[in-house]
């Protein structure tokens, strides 16, 4: 696999890049020869000219490409408003098919299903690429459909976009299928001896608290905790409900979960009702942050990824990156996160309106993201093994502000929610917030148990002793439910129910739960306090059960701690 990556001036230096290539494979063997295309201008006439140029230069030549908000060319972003990508395959096995489409919401389905349906013809496609316009129209279904094709086709690609992302104006085009401002492209690839992984970067991080998405229909997103979806974004960042919006809540995307991962997901547009306009659909009772992006958390994700990128021993690498990220770096600094990759390999793409990758079964529509793809012909043993080196200079102006303020208001944000959910004396859980982690779990479908605790003679402690020594044995057993907590799993809880009482929650059966709570009675028992000495508690027991309601369940674990206080204490009962 060969590469040439060049700018288009004008055409005499297309036509004198065209030749170095002819020249080139007609010295060499190859099997296929790929123009991509990226035009920062939606300009239809000087898109046609450039592609009639290659066509008549190399007619056995396939291309195509799309309108962008931005080049990438050497891992660096480019100042020209063209950049042409071209990539010689070199083994007789490698094989791939074009398709082009017209796609709208109503021919989604036809367009996904022919695509599946070559895919189940063609047992040799590894992967499919794509560019594809997206404005205007829900991309759910389309990525839905796509995901049902065989679990080991890797599908990846970007949206059209246009150098003012305020324009909605955009198109991809093809050598078959021309230029299409509502379509979609399609490159199958594939053969025993092409090789190709796919991974992303995020690094922003969720801000602020959790919204509950009380009203979605499909991808109009009405309301965040009962409120005007909008109302978010000009509550926490002042940002107005006008032409302007798309370009200045596009840095601040929704973060959530989706197919078990986690998603970035922007708004198109905010109506005059305060409902937003989302390229997907996200589902009504998700819960969702704001996010930001943080430069040193981004660098270490780029480090992260592409260190599995290098170890995979590309030829080439491409990138599908979001306009946002451009937004957010600025040109002078965007390619901090680009340029490392050329180090591996030969690199380049463009900025998108929105990027396309699939995690494990699902293809995933992503937001502020960026897409890498790496590809080779043969075995990664035939490549000398590269270095990805990282900028490490310190951010200045911009990112360094940046990257302050986002400290400050997340550490800030933490305090305020601790406080918020936690018991002021044991620092526990307080008990509206265990109870919510206990419906969460019940809602869930997972196993849950309960374990109701209450301090033996408490009330005799105070009189005897003082408030401080009851404190103090508070203190003590919470500390002791701390320690025994950290053992129990990801989703084990505690929380101060009132007074001497406490709740725990475990991700375990009953028979786990009785165990455990055994252990607390013999824990607690050993404590020495230094005026009441060895104190002991009483304990209820149960699990909950496929009809269970919150209030069923808590009434039960209750009662157990209730027979359990009655029938001599220092005990535990399960019900």
């Amino acid at each position: 696999m060969r590469q040439f990556q060049f700018d288009y001036y004008n055409d005499f230096s297309l036509k004198t890049e065209l030749t170095k290539i002819r020249l080139w494979c007609d010295s060499s063997v190859y099997s296929h020869i790929v123009f991509q295309i990226y035009s920062e201008q939606v300009d239809r006439e000087k898109i046609s000219h450039v592609c009639s140029i290659i066509e008549s230069a190399m007619p056995q030549a396939e291309y195509f490409g799309c309108s962008t908000n931005g080049n990438i060319i050497g891992g660096e972003f480019s100042e020209n408003d063209i950049t042409i990508i071209c990539t010689v395959f070199e083994y007789p096995s490698t094989k791939m098919l074009f398709r082009q489409y017209e796609l709208s919401d109503q021919t989604a389905d036809s367009v996904t299903g022919d695509i599946l349906h070559l895919i189940d013809e063609n047992h040799w496609v590894k992967a499919v690429e794509l560019v594809t316009t997206i404005r205007g129209m829900s991309m759910t279904g389309f990525c839905e459909n796509l995901s049902n094709s065989r679990a080991d086709i890797q599908i990846f690609g970007g949206g059209a976009f246009a150098s003012d992302i305020n324009n909605e104006e955009a198109c991809v085009f093809s050598k078959n299928g021309g230029i299409s401002s509502g379509g979609v492209v399609f490159w199958l690839l594939g053969g025993e001896d092409l090789a190709i992984d796919s991974t992303y970067v995020t690094g922003w991080k969720p801000l602020g608290k959790m919204l509950h998405v009380t009203r979605s229909e499909g991808s109009r997103l009405y309301e965040l905790d009962g409120a005007p979806a909008y109302d978010v974004y000009y509550k926490y960042l002042n940002i107005k409900n006008d032409a302007h919006f798309f370009n200045h809540s596009l840095e601040f995307p929704f973060f959530y979960k989706c197919h078990g991962i986690s998603i970035l997901r922007a708004p198109t547009a905010s109506l005059d009702d305060g409902s937003l306009i989302m390229t997907s659909d996200i589902e009504s009772d998700e819960y969702a942050q704001l996010a930001y992006g943080d430069p040193g958390t981004i660098l270490e994700s780029v480090r992260e990824e592409g260190t599995r990128i290098r170890d995979f021993r590309p030829e080439i690498v491409q990138i599908f990156s979001c306009a946002a990220r451009r937004s957010f770096w600025g040109n002078n600094e965007i390619s901090k996160e680009s340029k490392p990759f050329c180090g591996i390999a030969p690199t380049s793409g463009f900025y998108t309106s929105g990027e396309f990758l699939r995690t494990g079964k699902y293809l995933n529509q992503h937001n502020v993201t960026m897409v890498l793809v790496g590809m080779r012909e043969g075995l990664a043993d035939d490549i000398p093994k590269k270095t990805l080196e990282i900028d490490e200079s310190e951010f200045t102006g911009k990112m360094a502000l940046i990257n302050r303020l986002a400290n400050y208001i997340n550490a800030a944000f933490r305090e305020l929610e601790e406080s918020a959910i936690l018991d002021g004396l044991t620092k526990l859980y307080n008990r509206a917030e265990i109870q919510r982690r206990i419906n969460e779990r019940l809602l869930s479908g997972e196993k849950l148990s309960l374990i109701m605790i209450d301090i033996d003679n408490f009330k005799s402690v105070n009189d005897t002793y003082g408030h401080n020594e009851g404190d103090n044995v508070i203190i003590g057993l919470a500390k002791m439910l701390k320690d025994g907590i950290s053992s129990r799993g990801n989703y084990a809880s505690a929380g101060r129910w009132g007074g001497e009482e406490f709740m725990v929650l475990l991700p375990n059966d009953i028979n786990s739960a009785i165990v455990a709570a055994g252990e607390m009675c013999s824990a607690f028992r050993e404590i020495n306090f230094p005026l009441a000495g060895h104190r002991t508690i009483s304990v209820g027991v149960t699990e909950a059960k496929a009809d269970d309601t919150l209030d069923k369940l808590l009434i039960r674990v209750d009662s157990a701690l209730y027979d359990a206080k009655h029938n001599g204490k220092n005990r535990v009962v399960v019900v």
